[in-house]
């Protein structure tokens, strides 16, 4: 379900006072593939409750140019919360996720395989409360950018400037 960070707050802490181990990720997840519904799959089976925090249209923009997102930022949302590993997602403005990990104080916090434990925004704020971080691999060959740069190949057009994550 997509729901305000103030809902996401509150699931939270139900969650905590229900010895509920809640687990917590993010990303732009701006089209929807295998990697992702598989990372998001392995993601839940770390706790009892996974909230995915989306960027926001802005915050894609500032990490992956200004050709992206493809979705908007709810519509990103709901297709995330349509999952069924997926319980609750919500939107966040900033770059990190850092001040909505500090409104939800996850047990949990994954990220992707490009990143290790200390580069993980946030982990210190889980670890400092007894959480753990986990990094998941990715599914090979599976990316956004490499959706559009098939697109484009497909239909004959220049591929456009993008930042890569």
């Amino acid at each position: 379900m997509y729901v305000s960070q103030d809902i996401a707050e509150c699931i939270a802490r139900a969650a905590h006072d229900q010895g509920k181990i809640l687990v917590f990720t993010n990303g732009c997840f701006d089209i929807l593939h295998l990697g992702h519904v598989t990372y998001l799959e392995s993601a839940k089976k770390l706790g009892d409750i996974l909230i995915v925090g989306v960027n926001s249209d802005a915050s894609v923009q500032r990490l992956k140019g200004t050709t992206r997102p493809i979705i908007p930022a709810p519509d990103r949302a709901r297709l995330i919360s349509a999952l069924r590993a997926v319980d609750y997602t919500c939107i966040f403005e900033e770059d990190t996720p850092l001040r909505l990990i500090h409104r939800l104080q996850p047990d949990v916090l994954v990220k992707g395989g490009d990143y290790t434990p200390n580069t993980i925004i946030g982990a210190d704020v889980v670890q400092a409360r007894g959480g753990r971080v986990v990094v998941l691999p990715f599914l090979q060959g599976q990316s956004t950018t490499r959706i559009i740069e098939r697109i484009c190949t497909v239909y004959s057009i220049s591929v456009p400037p993008y930042h890569k994550q």
